[in-house]
């Protein structure tokens, strides 16, 4: 993971007793000397027995240190116990390719397994691959598979302007069902997409499914998966690259301060006003009409205590159901939430105290003489950052998505379908099916003014991320003309490498870890629930983990690396990406036409021609297609493949008993 390795001491926290804590010890020193094999999981009861721990749910501390444990030597990392106790030591990295690639597998595999074993998952699996009759037929989801055999040989005596394979896009929407087989668009996506290597989870915020369908077959089966999505809130290699970085954008603008700049500096600050909602902080007292254009000090100060008071009260636990069971467009009953009256008055102290500093500079006529003042003195210099960081907040979610799900499944994969798939799904058929999805009402914003507010849901940029941090990834080189989505000749468009970065997250921890530390947080009294209401914050997962982490006293940083360098890729849909994701101008210069002409077969003509014929004129490509195949037993790789529900890890019967160790 590292080259400079550290190690970590692992203890459990104050109010251990005697008998936890030799009971850690020995689990401790078991995991040290067992020899694993790297194909199978851990199996966290046979580590629990084997260590004589017993019955764990009345011990919270030690069962989260466990199940913590065993997560992380599941993923490599080493336990060694010396004179001072034991210590943990993160995996090594591995610069070969296949190495490294095996070990994010192994990694995503610990939670896929352990879902896919779930009793609901594997009902939801079967009952897919079950036939069922609709129309005159029976149907199954191997309808939806191709042959490789039949696709191989039609490949073979296919001549140029034969149209052997037919992408099209079609949006999945939960209440739809597929006409050709009566089955559910989504259920049809949500099959396949368990056979990824990583667990099938449901995103925060905003998502769009996609499927990408096979027109030239009966049943148009399935080439592949997309899925649009909120992105991550901070990316520093994308904001970079976009030049929204706060720092690179004030460093920007100093450089070349213009009225435009000026002018929507006042704007922003008139915005963020206006859409905060007001009446219960007048009705208590805590303002006064002439706070709102003259305000003081003492005004933000009592606004900062308010929204901390509230905070407080939220994460007390309080009537979560009732807030929960609030109408959708109940906005001001949403807004007097402890949650958003919290948010409210906190953003609204940091909008009048930046009135007060940058008002003087900016006046009644903004320009850029004006600004290059601001700039000059630096407490006005560091308000301007503020804006250009909640306006980039403000529309990382709405102008800019992740690609989170992106790939081809057998026997397309052969064929580079991925590069197809990661095309179609920033084609304008996507672009006009997020923008009629979500010009809507924005939830939190709504929650925040106390009334509906509508965010832009233009897409300006679609990032996304390699599974793996080698050089091999299906967006590489992936670049395709503009023409082919209805832009301009001379432009292209496709996945520009942004760089690499080492994340962080939680995929590594098994979900009964997740629980555990999540209950020892809250036997220990932490001040801060997690409640999973939206808006709350990002990840409920990671924050339940953190949380937990910081309870055990063990380093939340340092456990929640999961070791793997991702390369981050992105697409530009404008050719003004800085200044309309920002919202300096308010319309975008779009490289390409966003109103759907075809459902993609201009973006397949580009594909079959660039990547699959090439790809199926190889005869060892042709060969691995054809051994996926829909005779009886089915063997196909599109398959859910159902891992045994009692895998357990083998161990070295030369471990001694654990009252020895």
């Amino acid at each position: 993971m590292t080259d400079d390795a550290k190690y970590i001491p692992l203890a459990l926290p104050a109010g251990g007793s005697t008998s936890e804590r030799k009971g850690f010890l020995r689990l401790c020193t078991l995991l040290a000397r067992a020899q694993f094999d790297p194909e199978m999981p851990l199996d966290h009861e046979f580590w629990i027995t084997a260590a004589e721990l017993g019955d764990l749910y009345n011990k919270p501390r030690l069962a989260a240190a466990v199940h913590t444990l065993i997560d992380l030597i599941d993923q490599g990392w080493a336990v060694q116990v010396d004179k001072l106790g034991p210590l943990l030591s993160p995996p090594d990295s591995h610069h070969d390719r296949e190495t490294e690639k095996a070990r994010i597998r192994r990694q995503e595999h610990l939670r896929r397994d352990a879902q896919l074993r779930q009793p609901s998952v594997r009902r939801f699996v079967s009952n897919m691959e079950r036939s069922h009759q609709h129309g005159d037929r029976l149907v199954s989801i191997f309808n939806l598979m191709r042959d490789g055999r039949e696709l191989a040989d039609a490949l073979e005596a296919a001549t140029e302007d034969d149209q052997v394979i037919q992408p099209y896009v079609q949006i999945v929407d939960s209440t739809v069902t597929c006409e050709l087989t009566g089955f559910n668009l989504h259920d049809i996506w949500r099959y396949f997409r368990h056979t990824w290597a990583n667990a099938y989870s449901t995103v925060p915020g905003r998502s769009m499914p996609i499927l990408i369908r096979d027109a030239a077959t009966e049943f148009h089966a399935v080439i592949g998966l997309a899925a649009i999505s909120s992105p991550v809130v901070q990316i520093a290699e994308r904001d970079t690259w976009m030049g929204w970085d706060t720092k690179q954008f004030v460093a920007d603008i100093g450089a070349a301060p213009t009225d435009k700049i000026a002018r929507w500096l006042a704007r922003r600050i008139k915005t963020q006003r206006s859409e905060i909602y007001v009446d219960d902080l007048l009705r208590d007292g805590l303002l006064q009409p002439n706070d709102l254009k003259q305000p003081t000090q003492e005004v933000v100060a009592r606004l900062r205590a308010d929204a901390e008071r509230h905070r407080a009260k939220h994460h007390r636990g309080g009537p979560i159901r009732e807030v929960r069971n609030i109408a959708t467009d109940a906005w001001i009953e949403r807004a007097e939430t402890h949650l958003f009256r919290s948010k409210r008055a906190a953003l609204l102290a940091e909008t009048l105290e930046i009135q007060n500093l940058l008002g003087t500079y900016l006046g009644t006529r903004p320009t850029a003489a004006g600004l290059r003042k601001a700039l000059a003195d630096p407490k006005a210099k560091t308000q301007i950052g503020r804006i250009a960081r909640r306006a980039r907040g403000e529309r990382v979610g709405t102008v800019i998505a992740d690609l989170t799900v992106c790939g081809a499944i057998a026997p397309y994969n052969s064929l580079a379908a991925g590069k197809l798939v990661g095309a179609l799904a920033v084609s304008p058929t996507v672009m006009a099916a997020y923008r009629a999805k979500y010009a809507r009402p924005s939830e939190i914003a709504s929650a925040m003014a106390g009334r509906p507010i509508t965010r832009e849901a233009r897409l300006s940029f679609v990032g996304t991320t390699s599974l793996y941090g080698t050089g091999s990834s299906q967006y590489n080189r992936l670049y395709w003309p503009a023409s082919a989505m209805g832009g301009d000749d001379q432009q292209r468009m496709g996945f520009h490498q942004l760089g690499r970065s080492k994340s962080f997250g939680t995929s590594h921890f098994s979900d009964v870890t997740v629980e555990a530390l999540l209950r020892l947080s809250e036997h220990t009294g932490g001040r801060i629930r997690v409640n999973s209401l939206f808006g709350e914050g990002v990840s409920p997962r990671l924050r339940k983990v953190r949380l937990g982490l910081a309870a055990l006293g063990w380093p939340s940083n340092e456990l929640l690396k999961h070791g793997r360098e991702r390369i981050l890729y992105g697409v530009p849909l404008v050719k003004n990406l800085r200044d309309y994701s920002l919202g300096i101008d308010s319309e975008p210069d779009y490289l390409l036409d966003p109103v759907p002409t075809d459902p993609g077969s201009s973006v397949a003509a580009w594909w079959m021609q660039r990547w699959a014929r090439n790809r199926a004129s190889q005869e060892h490509v042709l060969a691995s297609m054809r051994e996926h195949r829909l005779v009886r037993p089915v063997r196909h790789g599109a398959r859910v493949p159902l891992p045994s529900e009692d895998e357990a890890l083998p161990v070295d019967s030369s471990l001694p008993p654990a009252h020895e160790a």
